[in-house]
């Protein structure tokens, strides 16, 4: 835990079991809050706060009068949550990391602009990156941000660190996004950094994920391979209108 000294403790006691998460099989035990707090030298409030952040991940599964186990991973991300994709691939038991194709300041295209309620031409930060999960390419994600992010992001470690995590460092606090989902084939460049085929199917999931007090701070595209990325859907049954026959 030398590494995470600075973190606060219920992050390092987080981080920890995360950690031990990954080697574990799901319906393995974890220990309880009372064993963490002798194993950390923590209190109970500290201890419950680490394994109520790793529940709402969906990491483990707490089950009154029987204790708290590793969860089944789900096979997909239900479309009405957003996480992060560090947060995805660890919940999944991969080991998650990037390449940083792109992270430059420039000026915003009018499509940028519009979509992060910004005037034309304002700079903005924009980030490419490759997203791999035991080194396999999952996604092609392209992050346009507004320039007051640029503090933060702009010398960020995003190889193996979350881009939402620095900007809520940053006071950033991302609350909720809009998205669309489409379809597309991959280009020429796309097929190489994802090693599939030109023309392969890839699933499109844009969106803009705006903060606590409404504004707009981000609109990312991701592009997925078809075969290895889905989006589960909830939805109602409208029932149908009844109309009146003479």
């Amino acid at each position: 835990m030398t590494e995470y000294r600075h973190q606060p403790h219920y992050l390092q006691i987080e981080r920890a079991l995360r950690a031990r998460i990954a080697t574990l099989e799901p319906g393995a035990r974890i220990p309880s809050d009372a064993e963490l707090v002798d194993e950390f030298h923590v209190s109970r409030m500290t201890a419950r706060h680490a394994m109520q952040r790793l529940a709402e991940d969906g990491l483990i599964r707490r089950e009154p009068g029987r204790g708290t186990f590793v969860a089944t991973p789900p096979a997909h991300r239900r479309t009405n949550r957003l996480m992060t994709f560090t947060q995805e691939m660890t919940r999944a038991g991969r080991v998650p990391s990037s390449k940083v194709l792109t992270r430059v300041i420039r000026p915003s295209t009018d499509a940028e602009a519009a979509s992060l309620g910004i005037p034309p031409r304002q700079p903005v930060v924009h980030i490419r990156r490759l997203r791999l999960a035991d080194d396999e390419p999952i996604a092609l994600e392209s992050a346009v941000l507004i320039g007051a992010t640029a503090s933060a992001v702009m010398n960020a470690h995003l190889a193996n660190g979350s881009l939402h995590e620095t900007l809520g460092r940053a006071g950033f606090v991302l609350r909720r996004g809009t998205g669309t989902i489409s379809a597309a084939t991959a280009t020429g460049g796309e097929a190489r950094l994802l090693a599939i085929r030109a023309g392969d199917p890839l699933l499109v999931e844009q969106r803009v994920i705006v903060d606590g007090h409404g504004r707009r701070i981000e609109s990312t595209e991701s592009r997925y391979p078809a075969d290895r990325y889905g989006l589960v859907v909830d939805f109602d049954v409208e029932r149908p209108e009844r109309t009146d026959r003479g």
